[in-house]
């Protein structure tokens, strides 16, 4: 119930919006002045994933408009956790009861980049697919920008789905896999294809990683296996009104309270689905580990996953445990790096580690890992959350990956390059996309080669792409327009 007057109170506020736009009261853009560009994610929570997504979102669109021509601006959770963050962004303090805050915070803005990865969906939160809507319906509203970023769309609600719908038409949306289009063109949504955002991202150098490795006790040549568990059965979290009384007054729901008025999904049930898949990591680990030398390590690419990461250390051995809240992004992937194998859940553990050619493993629990593998060409490498043989089914993935390293790793490489030119297609598309709203601002012109509408590439990168480069074309000239018949084809005269 609380979720359903979430999402009347964003849908109440965009209608609002509209009003308020037919009455002219709104700000616009004159040529000459910067292009200020709110960007909305779930960021200040020491997501990994949501923070390198992020990061590399904000360098793609100082890259492609120019960092002397907009100013930018991205929501945090909290100051502390992205100290350091974003570059010289200007960071904004989101507020747990969100609608009220979106109807002041977009109108300031001459658009929205709506920045989760798992944008429109209610695996999760019903709550954070809300308030992506209600960011980009107010932006789409006022006749602003309003553009979803590398965004996946899967099963929602059926009231989600009329949301989505009403005022997300005039949006642009574009996705980080095929899947995702078709989910929202279905909900007559505009959409483009592209990927992730966290393909480009620079950690710090091998030698922090290995560092921070030696302090755990590695001695610098055993291969390290890193693991990155998470928590998959107490999604999603639901905003629940009442819990959040019981809970202020007598302290119950404590183990399920995420924060504010927000709780996870926590019974008998899951607690036992939670057992069985540390239990079967441990178990394939344990025995991989009686015929291979390794070094095991366990990632927290979010400070939820502590919880599964502090379980699961004393089962392999007491391997040591780096959390997110203690090791920012630019560590985390250093080490993730520096991996000789990598059997992970968590998405954005598989693309950091995918540019330094790392063999990886998903164990999954929704279509994002199972959609990156089948990309990949390597779905034999996908293992699934609750599968009853995940034990066994490990414990052979883990050898495969061992044995046919080089393979994996040469169909890593490519796949790395062609996510790579899918990320500069859409700096191409945000760029058309910024002409159509805002006519008078300056683009480039002539032909640019396909790398400039990505952020300056590491030398890793750089070399990849050297050594794939049949698989990339010179420039993104013949790049269409976007295909929506709400959209004009762009000028070619700029």
């Amino acid at each position: 119930m609380t979720d359903l007057l979430l999402q009347a109170w964003t849908a109440s506020l965009i209608e609002a919006a509209k009003l308020d736009h037919m009455r002219g009261n709104a700000i616009s853009w004159s040529p000459g002045e910067p292009l200020r560009l709110l960007f909305t994610g779930y960021n200040g929570a020491r997501n990994t994933g949501s923070d390198v997504r992020v990061e590399e979102m904000l360098r793609q669109v100082r890259h492609v408009l120019g960092a002397d021509r907009v100013r930018l601006s991205v929501l945090t959770q909290n100051f502390d956790l992205t100290r350091g963050y974003f570059g010289d962004s200007q960071q904004v303090k989101l507020a747990d009861i969100f609608p009220p805050f979106l109807a002041s915070e977009v109108p300031k803005h001459h658009g929205v980049v709506a920045c989760e990865g798992s944008m429109f969906k209610s695996r999760f939160a019903d709550a954070l697919t809300t308030m992506m809507i209600g960011a980009l319906g107010i932006a789409a509203a006022r006749n602003r920008l309003s553009v979803g970023y590398g965004a996946e769309a899967g099963a929602m609600s059926k009231s989600l789905r009329r949301m989505v719908r009403r005022y997300c038409g005039t949006s642009l949306v574009i996705t980080r896999n095929e899947e995702s289009e078709k989910t929202l063109r279905r909900l007559a949504v505009p959409t483009e294809p592209g990927t992730d955002t966290a393909w480009t991202f620079e950690p710090h150098p091998r030698e922090r990683g290995e560092a921070l490795l030696r302090e755990t006790g590695w001695d610098g040549t055993t291969p390290v296996l890193t693991i990155c568990p998470i928590n998959p059965f107490w999604w999603p979290v639901k905003a629940s009104i009442g819990k959040a009384m019981i809970h202020a007054i007598t302290g119950a729901h404590r183990d399920s309270h995420y924060r504010s008025v927000y709780f996870h999904e926590w019974g008998r049930e899951a607690r036992e689905a939670y057992d069985r898949y540390l239990a079967a990591i441990a178990g394939a680990v344990d025995e991989f580990r009686q015929s291979r030398t390794v070094f095991p390590v366990l990632i927290a690419m979010e400070r939820l996953d502590g919880d599964a990461c502090e379980h699961l250390a004393p089962r392999i051995g007491g391997a040591p445990v780096f959390v997110s809240d203690r090791h920012d992004m630019y560590d985390l992937v250093s080490i993730l790096r520096v991996s000789r194998l990598l059997v992970s859940s968590r998405f954005h553990a598989i693309v950091t580690s995918m540019p330094g050619l790392v063999p990886s493993a998903g164990i999954t629990m929704d279509e994002r890992i199972a959609n990156l593998m089948k990309e990949r060409d390597q779905e034999d490498l996908l293992l699934t959350v609750d599968d009853p043989e995940l034990r066994p089914k490990l414990a052979d993935v883990l050898d495969q990956l061992w044995l046919d390293a080089e393979a994996i790793q040469a169909g890593i490489g490519r796949s790395v390059v062609r996510n790579l030119r899918s990320m500069a297609r859409m700096g191409l598309f945000f760029e058309q996309e910024v002409r159509r709203r805002f006519p008078d601002f300056e683009t480039r012109a002539g032909l640019v080669p396909w790398e400039d509408y990505l952020p300056p590439l590491d030398p890793t990168l750089t070399a990849l792409c050297q050594r794939h480069a049949p698989v990339a074309d010179a420039s993104l000239a013949e790049a269409p327009a976007p295909a929506s018949d709400l959209f004009a084809p762009p000028d070619t005269a700029r």
